[in-house]
């Protein structure tokens, strides 16, 4: 992740109308927007679409970014309702009115997944969505605490609490799992 500094300066390049800029935010971005998606949508390729919808969203109101410096919380919190919106409209098309929420990631429909990756799926798609969206920016996209806390508008205690909580839920789902193959 960039410091405050680094992306502060390339918002104010990119609000110059300077290419680099655009492309190096994006660059730095796309990933914890995506996972971002994901924690809420479910869907990979749904979460394509939702994280680059959300960037270009973001990129044309850049101007509208009072703080260059916290970018990706802003950023973010524009994939988080990009996200929620794509939701609503996704339930309105295919998911029962009586489930409640979103749509699991379904790994079954996965061909390619192993059995332990669709038990993580699932497992991953039982958290709550603040947990899924720390689990996924600290161990995948490998965020600290402070940069999960600063993007999310959490603390970073609540960071390091959804982060212990959402590990052990992940730990009791694939043990239980495990125990039901064997």
């Amino acid at each position: 992740m960039l410091s405050d500094e680094a992306t502060s300066a390339l918002v104010h390049r990119a609000r110059r109308g300077e290419p680099a800029a655009f492309e190096a935010l994006v660059r730095a971005y796309l990933r914890p927007t995506y996972a971002v998606a994901l924690a809420i949508v479910g869907r990979p390729a749904d979460a394509e679409d939702v994280a680059q919808d959300a960037l270009v969203l973001a990129f044309e109101r850049l101007d509208s970014c009072r703080e260059p410096g916290r970018f990706a919380a802003w950023l973010l919190q524009i994939a988080r309702n990009q996200a929620k919106n794509w939701l609503d409209r996704r339930k309105l098309r295919d998911v029962p009115a009586d489930d409640g929420g979103a749509e699991p990631i379904d790994p079954a429909a996965q061909p390619d997944a192993g059995v332990e990756r669709r038990g993580l799926l699932r497992a991953l798609w039982a958290l709550r969505p603040a947990e899924r969206e720390v689990v996924l920016l600290h161990d995948l996209e490998g965020w600290t605490h402070g940069e999960i806390a600063a993007a999310l508008g959490i603390s970073e205690v609540h960071s390091r609490q959804h982060l212990f909580q959402a590990r052990q839920r992940l730990r009791a789902a694939l043990g239980a799992a495990a125990e039901g193959e064997a």
